[in-house]
């Protein structure tokens, strides 16, 4: 069982998203749910990475190669895919994952998530997505995501392919349920692929 945490490679302004991350590495390793990464040694990438290493959690990293060399990927993993585009990346993180959770992150950070929401809405990948909503981090972007609802570009249902919380045990219990009630066997299991 491994989730995908989508998250900044900045360390953001506030204290509570390291801690965020931090006690989500935490989390997980005692729940036995491998790590899937972009690989970065920087920000809050970094710091989830390193503390779930140093855990002993399993820590499976994906970075372009053009990142790796201008940013350095971390090299204390389990395991370090360097691939050649982002397209590569988001594709072997999905294949490897069984779950995604989206942390506070910039561009690249939303635009992960809202990929993986927009497969799911298609019925492209039926793993659970999480976002860990640190401090109220998410609020803005959940508050226009309901104004898409009311505007009639998505429908009530496309909320319910999210899970949303502040408390890191209580989104990794919310997702096992979600997976739990899943028919198939997850994706790191079955080899399914997604590009």
């Amino acid at each position: 069982m491994r989730f995908c945490v989508f998250l900044g490679s900045s360390i953001g302004r506030q204290p509570v998203y390291r801690e965020a991350a931090v006690d989500l590495a935490r989390v997980m390793t005692e729940r036995r749910i491998g790590l899937v990464y972009g690989g970065n040694v920087l920000g809050l990438m970094g710091a989830l990475a390193e503390t779930a290493f140093e855990l002993g959690n399993e820590v499976i990293g994906v970075i372009p190669d053009s990142i790796a060399e201008a940013e350095s990927a971390r090299t204390e993993l389990t395991k370090l895919h360097v691939v050649r585009t982002m397209h590569e990346r988001k594709a072997l993180m999905s294949r490897l994952s069984d779950a995604f959770v989206a942390l506070p992150g910039g561009l690249g950070t939303l635009e992960e998530l809202f990929e993986v929401w927009t497969w799911a809405k298609l019925g492209i990948q039926v793993k659970p997505i999480g976002i860990l909503n640190t401090g109220g981090f998410y609020d803005r972007l959940l508050e226009f995501v309901r104004h898409l609802e009311s505007e009639s570009f998505i429908v009530p249902l496309d909320h319910d392919f999210v899970v949303v919380s502040d408390n890191p045990e209580e989104l990794v219990e919310r997702l096992l349920e979600r997976l739990a009630r899943q028919p198939s066997p997850p994706a790191s299991a079955s080899g399914t692929d997604v590009t």
